[in-house]
């Protein structure tokens, strides 16, 4: 099988590559994280230009019907540049969730939106005693005339402070841990009764937690079929987790040609610290793990649109646990082979190791996708 990228695909890597050199340095990543809004509303309005927004939407939504080898395009790049805006949580994860498994008049209403920039999602899915198990969920739906009523608790909601709307998983059916009886809900982000506790993340970026007091919808905002719910969730997270795996490619890419680019310029003894063999031999390591990086983020990427569901969820959980401890290798490296600039605020290789963290804790851990990997193999 052919792993390299088709001409379209090196094409849009390049004319991406082109745009962070010039106009999403350091320096303005920098100043836009400690903005009021953590990202830039130009950026996203390039980005529509460009067709990143409507990348993976079918092009009866007004989209361009991109598959997730092309979304692992886009995320190197956002791994490399850490772009602040939150594609990640619009266009792929709930995008991907409203795309799937969203009724047609719900995709018409949302996915020429996102497409044209006008519309930012995020997603509600996890609460404080479930940690990373979609399935708990004691945020309550209950039936009130023509609509429903949501009540209860959501956590660690990232980039919601942007959003437009929230997309709520709600229990309307069965016990707080049951896959059954799990409803999503489309809620806008000002509706009566919702309420937001927004927070910075380490990396820069923009979270918030969710507290909701009987917040009135409609039968409209329900995404899917009432109580089948967690199926749906399940598809639309496994298809954001290889995005993040190949995030991690771009930004343990980034990491290696820094921590290569100073080795042969910081000298030592009166010549380059990178003649010395035994950081050679790390800096090999690091490009080897690298490149087993690479390759575990493209099975993940082949494998998130499989309409097998455990073929799919094995090489998705798989290719998270592997690359959690990878990636960590790679940013511990790149940081003690920096010394003490790597850990400085004024170095990006800190605010590369930052990300690479949240990576690992975004979705599920390594330990914890290690488990599930297990679990497959077991059953």
């Amino acid at each position: 099988m052919d792993f390299r990228y088709t001409d379209e695909q090196l094409a849009l890597q390049d004319t991406l590559q082109r745009w962070i050199s010039r106009d999403y340095d350091f320096e303005r990543r920098r100043s836009l994280s400690r903005s009021e809004r953590g990202y830039s509303p130009e950026a996203w309005a390039h980005f529509a230009d460009l067709g990143l927004l409507a990348l993976p939407f079918p092009e009866e939504f007004g989209g361009l019907g991109g598959n997730p080898v092309d979304l692992m395009v886009v995320m190197e790049q956002v791994g490399q540049g850490l772009l602040l805006e939150p594609y990640w949580s619009t266009v792929v994860l709930c995008g991907g969730l409203i795309r799937d498994s969203g009724p047609h008049p719900l995709q018409q209403r949302v996915l020429p939106e996102i497409a044209a920039g006008r519309m930012k999602l995020a997603l509600a899915a996890h609460e404080e005693a479930g940690r990373y198990e979609l399935c708990h969920v004691e945020c309550t739906a209950t039936r009130r005339g023509a609509g429903w009523t949501l009540s209860g608790a959501k956590t660690a909601v990232l980039d919601v402070p942007s959003a437009d709307y929230v997309v709520v998983s709600a229990r309307t059916a069965g016990g707080a841990t049951d896959t059954d009886g799990i409803s999503l809900f489309l809620v806008k982000r000002d509706a009566p009764g919702l309420t937001v506790s927004e927070y910075q993340t380490q990396f820069g970026g923009r979270a918030g937690d969710l507290r909701l007091e009987s917040v009135v919808v409609d039968d409209a905002a329900v995404v899917g079929e009432v109580g089948k719910g967690f199926a749906v969730l399940q598809r639309a997270v496994d298809g954001a987790i290889a995005a993040l795996c190949a995030e991690s490619v771009g930004i343990v890419t980034a990491l290696n040609q820094a921590t290569l680019s100073y080795l042969k310029t910081r000298k030592q003894f009166g010549v380059p610290i990178g003649t010395f063999q035994a950081l050679q031999h790390r800096m090999a390591d690091m490009y080897i793990a690298a490149e087993q990086i690479r390759s575990m983020a493209i099975v993940a990427a082949v494998s998130a649109d499989s309409e097998d569901v455990a073929e799919r969820h094995r090489a998705i959980v798989g290719a998270k646990a592997y690359i959690g401890q990878a990636a960590r290798f790679v940013g511990q490296q790149a940081v003690q082979l920096h010394g003490g600039m790597g850990i400085v605020e004024e170095h990006m290789v800190s605010h590369y190791f930052k990300r690479l963290t949240m990576i690992d804790l975004t979705l599920g851990d390594a330990d914890y996708h290690l488990a599930r990997y297990s679990d497959t193999l077991a059953a």
